[in-house]
């Protein structure tokens, strides 16, 4: 089943998005990257839409995804369009992986894990894979996986936060997957597809997703796909120095102290607003008005 068309969105020049995993609540850590997605979004007169990147059912919790949606709405963040959920687009990645393999830019890969972690080496995401299945399959083995086929050079970006940024893709993660064994599409091959497809004109996430960013621009000039702009927030860490995420048990949200958990989010991108606002409403039209990407801290943010 395909999703709805963004053909009936009107025109903007820019457009944004917020992409929850249903795999817990929302927490500090994503709704502050919602924040700052949605003010950037805002502040430039552009859209903000939301898709629910439910791909992984083995790590989905039941329920979270209609409770990040509630939890979304009654801290005042509206979304352009459809809600777009991942598990209803498979054709379209199917489709994508299908371009890919016609052009040779995707291969198939009967390694394990176990194979791979031994003939491997460590990179920025686990071990790199060292490319035993590129030139072909051995005799009697059969295909487990579909790879990309990542081409030797530097991949560099200017990032809106951080700034100029670059990786060796395949010296630093190698041929990485977009299909997996157990028949599962790829975080990476389904950020690509839907990005295209929505018309992102900048992703504004989570600096944990810094490294993937190379990956995905190498994927979008396979599939011959526009690259959106790229910015990245800071993370939020625990007393330990954790990123603050479900693993590691951030509290969820509270939609019925909305105003408070919208505050600290502010607070936490460096924009904490005055005392004498109150209220979601008041709340907002302050951010909306004073909103700066620069003002935001590049450092981890302790909570």
């Amino acid at each position: 089943m395909n999703a709805p068309s963004f053909q009936d969105l009107p025109a903007s020049a820019y457009r944004g998005r917020f992409a929850p995993s249903p795999t817990g609540l929302l927490h500090a850590g994503s709704l502050t990257t919602a924040v700052g997605s949605y003010l950037h979004a805002r502040s430039q007169g552009g859209q903000w839409l939301l898709r629910i990147e439910d791909l992984d059912p083995p790590r989905e919790v039941p329920g979270a995804a209609d409770a990040i949606l509630r939890t979304l709405e009654a801290l005042g963040l509206a979304w352009d369009g459809p809600v777009i959920w991942q598990s209803q687009r498979l054709t379209a990645y199917q489709d994508a992986l299908d371009a890919l393999i016609a052009s040779g830019h995707a291969y198939p890969c009967a390694c394990t894990r176990r194979e791979i972690a031994l003939a491997g080496y460590p990179g920025v995401d686990g071990v790199v894979y060292p490319g035993t299945c590129r030139n072909g399959l051995a005799a009697g083995k059969a295909g487990r996986a579909w790879r990309l086929h990542v081409p030797a050079g530097e991949v560099m970006f200017m990032d809106g936060h951080y700034g100029a940024q670059r990786q060796d893709v395949a010296h630093q993660v190698g041929d990485y997957v977009l299909k997996r064994a157990d028949g599962l599409f790829a975080y990476q091959l389904a950020v690509v597809v839907d990005d295209a497809w929505q018309g992102i004109s900048e992703v504004v996430r989570g600096a944990d997703l810094l490294d993937s960013t190379p990956r995905q621009i190498v994927l979008q000039r396979a599939l011959n796909a526009p690259t959106p702009r790229y910015t990245h927030l800071p993370l939020l860490v625990n007393t330990a120095g954790e990123k603050l995420s479900k693993q590691t048990l951030a509290p969820a949200i509270r939609p019925d102290q909305a105003a408070d958990e919208l505050r600290l989010a502010l607070a936490r991108l460096n924009h904490a607003p005055p005392a004498d606002c109150q209220g979601l409403d008041e709340l907002w039209s302050w951010a909306l008005a004073h909103w700066s990407l620069a003002r935001a801290p590049a450092a981890p943010v302790p909570v």
